[in-house]
């Protein structure tokens, strides 16, 4: 039969060759971005007690109501916005579906989007899944910072969408108050849209998340991505939200329903009940910050140079004083000779530009980042 490929130059995730490598070699994973530790023994037991209370079947295409208003009242005590829980809130499997709804829902053929480098491998995928075509702006190294003029270089009336990611994976920085206003400026007489991932909002460090729902006028153009996973330690349990302007979300719940219908109906209870204390959420910087303190420590007497991180749970490190090999090459090898498994970042690019950095996720158990640091300072 003859068969044509979608994504032709796109093989398997390197988050799972990395994963399946580090089992195989029996090395230490601080490739894919999931913790080691336990989730909540509260919030398992919530979703075991919504279980026998018969919350098996399907929840409601937009969510668990409750769960979409506990979701709205964060968003007031956090940010000082309103979100309509009815109209705004929708409740998907991870955020990597509410990214798939999300570009599908906005992007046609021919329709441009300016991807920021290195960016997270599903932006490129589901932009040409959908006929879209990818206009692709470094960060500056090392800081990873936006620069606007290249922005502005690329930007034309067939760019229909840009996609930002505060705080950043993999590099850890985050977007200013004076990055919003630049892209306030790029956008505001045109018909271009935004989707502001945002799943490590509760992991920041230095300084402050600038969430779009802040910013009235680019909300009203914006999709704005969020992820449990994330936030408390649950990756598997696959629930993520989208909040967009009423327009927006109806276009969003389209492609929504015919995906994945509903997100698992327990854990949306469990998680409504749980959002309940803010503690759950509002120490989440200073427990991730901490881990990120002490990762550093560790690697410090190591060759190699520790990169700034504001957010996220991921440590970029420099290796140049270590070797003038490829990062993809020096990550395949810490892997088999070292016994430890990372992510490359030239992945990351489309044209697999190399800065010769390696990425670490220091969301693991001390133990876990000692084993590896120790490892790492012997090189």
């Amino acid at each position: 039969m003859n068969f044509r490929s979608k994504l032709p130059s796109l093989g398997t995730s390197i988050f799972s060759v990395m994963s399946k490598m580090a089992a195989e070699n029996n090395a230490i994973n601080l490739s894919q971005g999931f913790p080691d530790f336990p989730s909540s023994s509260e919030l398992r037991d919530l979703v075991s007690a919504h279980m026998r209370a018969g919350h098996n079947q399907y929840a409601p295409m937009q969510g668990v109501m409750k769960l979409r208003e506990m979701i709205a009242q964060k968003n007031l005590e956090l940010y000082g916005v309103n979100t309509d829980p009815v109209t705004e809130i929708t409740i998907t499997v991870g955020a990597t579906e509410a990214l798939f709804a999300a570009i599908t829902a906005l992007i046609k053929p021919g329709d441009e989007a300016i991807i920021f480098e290195p960016a997270f491998d599903s932006y490129v995928a589901d932009v040409e899944l959908n006929g879209g075509i990818c206009r692709f702006v470094p960060l500056t190294y090392p800081d990873y910072k936006i620069d606007w003029e290249k922005v502005k270089s690329v930007f034309n009336n067939k760019t229909r969408l840009i996609i930002l990611n505060s705080p950043h994976n993999p590099t850890g920085a985050i977007i200013s108050r004076e990055d919003i206003e630049a892209l306030r400026h790029i956008v505001q007489n045109s018909s271009t849209f935004i989707i502001s991932d945002e799943v490590y909002e509760h992991i920041i460090f230095d300084g402050q998340h600038e969430s779009l729902l802040k910013y009235e006028e680019l909300r009203k153009r914006t999709f704005v991505l969020s992820s449990f996973g994330k936030t408390f330690h649950t990756t598997g349990w696959r629930i993520g939200y989208c909040i967009a302007p009423p327009e927006l979300t109806l276009e969003f719940r389209k492609i929504h329903q015919f995906s994945t219908f509903s997100a698992p109906t327990p854990m949306q209870h469990a998680l409504a009940d749980f959002l309940g204390n803010k503690q759950n959420y509002i120490g989440l910087p200073g427990f991730y910050k901490q881990k990120r303190d002490y990762f550093q420590s560790l690697i410090k007497p190591s060759r190699f140079k520790i990169m700034p991180c504001e957010g996220t749970f991921f440590q970029l490190l420099n290796y140049e004083e270590v070797t003038l090999e490829s990062d993809y090459d020096l990550a395949i090898r810490l892997v088999k000779e070292v016994g430890v498994a990372s992510i490359p970042v030239s992945v990351f690019h489309h044209d697999k530009k190399d800065n010769k950095v390696l990425r670490f996720c220091f969301a693991k158990e001390n133990s876990t980042l000692e084993a590896a640091a120790e490892k790492l300072c012997k090189i």
